[in-house]
């Protein structure tokens, strides 16, 4: 019998958010993504760096990562979570996000921050599963889904361009400015990446042209972390939460889909003659 995923509360959630974040911030600077319960170690890196431990792509672990790959597909197409998240996707109120996200457009542009090493981290193979399923199901979204981590290595670069995506080669620091509507899919990641995000997009005909898959901005609502590098970045996601319409992820009871997904929602951001940016204060 398959153990039902257990259900935390809201205050629960919370509490260990924060946690994980005074945990990283003793022992690291300005790591990429958070996980409930640990942390998963990350290099920051800015401009073109990249990582130095993994140049040249390792056939034998790309052959075997590609079919871990399709395999965890098709498995995450066929599961409840899939059907449930296709489900709200095309829901009337997440659909009309969408539509009034893209305007006059035709497509968006997907772009995915802080995935994690899809060779050693399952949740990170079914978190781009996910997106990879999205590009498929649905054709307002463009084919080249772009992706960065500071931590993909060759192989795992190469095994991601095989499924249509675009490994970045450049650390925006999620700084991209959207002058085109974009799908931030920004699973687990800290919050000073939402920050950067909303920094280089603080107008409201930027904000409008956005929506973000990532951890819930609720969530934050009611938590104070004494992390000093996180609190500029925790008032702009605040504020922003004010005129933000969000919709929490149900990942339902496969635990597999809990791990991966947990408190994420799908955020988007009120537009319109009567709205305007709320103050950082």
């Amino acid at each position: 019998m398959k153990k039902e995923a257990a259900k935390e509360s809201k205050p629960e959630k919370i509490a260990k958010m924060k946690q994980v974040e005074e945990d990283i911030s003793k022992h690291s600077d300005g790591e990429w993504t958070e996980e409930e319960g640990h942390a998963r170690k990350k290099q920051k890196l800015t401009g073109q760096d990249k990582e130095g431990h993994d140049f040249k792509i390792d056939h034998h672990r790309e052959d075997r990562l590609k079919k871990q790959m399709e395999i965890c597909t098709k498995k995450s197409e066929s599961s409840e979570f899939y059907k449930s998240f296709l489900k709200q996707l095309k829901s009337p109120d997440v659909s009309g996000h969408f539509r009034l996200m893209l305007g006059s457009e035709t497509q968006l542009q997907m772009v995915i921050y802080g995935l994690g090493s899809i060779e050693s981290d399952e949740d990170s193979r079914f978190q781009l599963s996910i997106a990879i399923l999205m590009k498929r199901e649905f054709d307002w979204v463009n084919n080249n889904i772009e992706v960065f981590d500071p931590v993909l290595s060759a192989t795992e670069s190469s095994v991601i361009t095989s499924f249509g995506c675009t490994v970045l080669s450049v650390n925006e620091e999620a700084r991209r400015e959207a002058l085109k509507p974009t799908l931030f899919f920004m699973p687990h990641c800290r919050p000073n990446l939402y920050g950067n995000l909303l920094e280089s997009n603080w107008r409201m005909d930027r904000l409008s042209k956005i929506a973000l898959l990532g951890n819930s901005f609720e969530m934050y609502k009611d938590t104070v972390f004494n992390n000093q590098n996180l609190i500029q970045s925790i008032k702009r996601i605040k504020a922003a939460q004010r005129i933000t319409t969000e919709f929490a992820i149900n990942t339902g009871s496969e635990d597999v889909y809990d791990c991966a997904f947990h408190i994420l929602s799908w955020h988007f951001f009120r537009t319109g003659v009567d709205c305007e940016l709320p103050s950082l204060q």
